[in-house]
This record gives C-alpha cells, sequence and structure tokens, in this order.
C-alpha cells in the first residue's frame, strides 16, 4: 500500500504565491513565515533570495516537520543593487525610470522541505527582463492604473506590467510572477508529493 502523501504548507502570505501554486490543484495550507526580510550586509541579490527562501520554509517547518514546506523568494537586480518591493507611488516612479530601456534580472528563489525525513531541495531561477524605452505619462498611467507598490521592481508582468516589456528570458515564466513551479512541481516529487498522481 502507498503511503499517504504529505501534507502541503506555502510558507508566503503573497497572493501571486497562492495564486499560482493553486494552478497545480494540491490542497496546501498558507502560514506566514514571519521572517526578517532585510539583506545581510554586502550581500548579493540572489544570494538574499536564496537565504530568504530557505529561511522562511524551515521557519515554518519547525511548526510542521510532517508537511512538506515551500518557502520562496524574488529579488530583483539592476547593475548590482537589489531593487525591492517600492510601497510608494514615488518609489515606483523611480524604479521604473531607472529600469527604462534596461535589461533587469529577477531572483526566483524556492526551497522545498521536510524536517521529519530530512529532505531538503533549493533551487534558483533567474529572469532576465528587457524592458522598453518607457515615456513620463506611459509610467504614470501604469503605475494610476496597476498600483504595483507591492511588486519587486514595480513590474506586474501577469497583467498590464507586459506591456512595459519587449522580452523576457528563463527556464520558466512562472518565475517571473514569484514561484517557478516546474522546479517547484520536481522538488515536490522528489519529497513525496506528485501532482500529476492521482
Amino acid at each position: 500500500m502507498r503511503e499517504p502523501a504529505p501534507a502541503l504548507i506555502l510558507a508566503s502570505t503573497s497572493r501571486y504565491r497562492q495564486e499560482l501554486l493553486a494552478r497545480l490543484r494540491i490542497p496546501f495550507a498558507v502560514q506566514a513565515p514571519d521572517v526578517d526580510e532585510a539583506p545581510l550586509p554586502g550581500e548579493a541579490p540572489a544570494a538574499l533570495a536564496q537565504r530568504l527562501a530557505l529561511h522562511k520554509a524551515r521557519a515554518v517547518a519547525q511548526r510542521h516537520p510532517d508537511a512538506l514546506v515551500i518557502g520562496s523568494d524574488q529579488v530583483a537586480e539592476l547593475d548590482g543593487q537589489a531593487i525591492g518591493k517600492p510601497g510608494t507611488h514615488e518609489r515606483a516612479l523611480a524604479q521604473l525610470r531607472a529600469m527604462s530601456g534596461r535589461c533587469v534580472t529577477f531572483h526566483t528563489a524556492v526551497a522545498v522541505l521536510r524536517l521529519a525525513t530530512g529532505y531538503e531541495a533549493q533551487a534558483l531561477v533567474p529572469v532576465t527582463v528587457r524592458v522598453r524605452s518607457l515615456t513620463e505619462s506611459e509610467i504614470e498611467h501604469y503605475l494610476r492604473t496597476e498600483q504595483p507598490y507591492d511588486c519587486a521592481g514595480s513590474a506586474k508582468a501577469e497583467t498590464l506590467g507586459i506591456a512595459l516589456l519587449e522580452a523576457i528570458e528563463s527556464d520558466d515564466p512562472t518565475a517571473l510572477v514569484g514561484l517557478p513551479l516546474i522546479r517547484t512541481c520536481a522538488m515536490l516529487r522528489a519529497g513525496g508529493l506528485d501532482p500529476l498522481r492521482p
């Protein structure tokens, strides 16, 4: 007799990650990881994303050692510097002005672990985005319409933000939205939960 699949928990309150994970049609719970997301001194954007994804997963897994826990984080990078969530219209305006006509890398990290079995897997899925040369009126219209103040780099490519872009390069198109589902599926299967197994 096959062992029952472990429970699945998403260590994130991000509605974007919840919507992505729901695509897999696996029941899952959501728990806030409550971790400090401040970068360490001199920490590179990719390293920050990886550390936070693992830290989030571990924080929730401590409370649920039998469950498979997914932690994820995304950090945008321009000229070697991290670009966070703008939070305000003014910061979003400054971000998009700086990104206009440039390439931006979104580092999306995912960690899947189950403490009871010692299973732990991590992945970093970078997405390179080429931003169009934007006018002030285009930026203002986008920000007023979309209000993407909770998105890294102010770019919501799953909605109107796609109009800001010239190209997207990635092995996993969902990574730009915040959770690389192709890599996540592989990690879930290795941890004992196959999205395609009835």
